[in-house]
């Protein structure tokens, strides 16, 4: 796939080649744009920490490579709208591009996982993982490809310059000097709670959703879930508590909702078997499994409804600013 063109816009980013020093953790009363910068800074590096090894195949790095732009995507959500500029498109749509690429060998990983965890040594499921792994192969030459790829370089580059002096760090307006300066802590706990809510109310709803919905909700899960553990180094100890107690339920919810999805994504790969293995999908169809899944999300988000919201209090909001 051929990178699309940079923006004039992109131009007027600088080379993030010497860059700031800032404080290795968070804290309540430091301002918005030295968090994001923080936090943005961990997640890519993360990213360029597994680049070598998911290049190789190892489904370790690929699964936490994933995990970390994801968390970077996450980020870029949870400071919206203070980081969005003219560029913040071009940049997020090139982050997705990368996140599809790395999907689906992923989810050709889980599959084969699954099919595994179920062989007991059959002959026939045997056979059948020799088509699931030469899919895989082919899959993962295109993602070694793309990893190796001057549009994945150029995404790299661009996505720091962008972190550290994009557009939306030096914009004058009242409005976007008021969104740098808000201290995390008022920041955090007006977007946890925006979250929260909006999980937990399309959360009531779960037995009635569709395979599409589910899937929705599940990532609206997952960017509550990633946020908090991000910020992590706000919680004071008499708070830790109920962080944890939020984060186990959310986890809960998460694992459930992913078997589902992974379900679901195992029944459209296995489609793409079907003439080599026409039973491939079946694998995937479990009314009893997906009614358990159902019942144990539903289970922890009662739970983390009957959790009080976070309050400002958790994230000591009463720090002054920090410079």
């Amino acid at each position: 796939m051929a990178r699309p063109s940079t923006s004039s816009t992109a131009a007027r980013v600088k080379p993030a080649a010497r860059r700031n020093a800032l404080p290795g953790r968070l804290s309540p009363g430091m301002v918005c744009d030295t968090a994001f910068r923080i936090i943005a800074r961990r997640h890519l590096a993360a990213v360029r920490a597994q680049h070598d090894g998911t290049c190789r195949g190892d489904p370790e790095a690929l699964h936490q490579i994933r995990i970390a732009l994801t968390h970077l995507r996450t980020a870029i959500r949870f400071f919206s709208p203070m980081v969005d500029d003219a560029l913040r498109p071009e940049v997020w749509t090139e982050l997705k591009w990368l996140n599809s690429q790395l999907g689906v060998v992923r989810d050709l990983d889980v599959a084969i996982e699954r099919v595994i965890a179920e062989s007991g040594g059959e002959l026939t499921v045997i056979a059948e993982l020799q088509h699931w792994d030469e899919k895989r192969a082919e899959s993962h030459r295109q993602l070694a490809r793309a990893l190796q790829s001057a549009r994945y370089r150029h995404l790299v580059e661009q996505t720091s310059a962008w972190i550290e002096s994009g557009l939306w760090s030096t914009r004058r307006s009242k409005e976007a000097i008021r969104l740098r300066r808000c201290t995390l802590a008022d920041h955090a706990t007006a977007k946890l709670t925006e979250w929260e809510k909006t999980l937990l109310k399309k959360a009531r709803k779960l037995r009635k959703l569709d395979v599409e919905k589910r899937h929705k909700l599940r990532l609206l899960n997952k960017r509550l879930t990633y946020s908090i553990e991000s910020l992590e180094d706000l919680f004071a100890d008499e708070s830790l508590t109920k962080q944890q107690s939020i984060l186990k339920q959310l986890r809960k919810a998460q694992k459930s909702l992913g078997r589902l999805n992974d379900d679901a994504r195992g029944q459209t790969l296995a489609a793409s078997l079907n003439e080599a293995v026409p039973e491939a999908g079946i694998r995937f169809l479990n009314r009893k499994r997906e009614k358990k899944l159902l019942r144990t999300a539903s289970r922890a988000y009662r739970k983390l409804d009957k959790a009080k919201p976070f309050r400002s209090a958790d994230l000591a909001p009463d720090a002054e600013p920090e410079n």
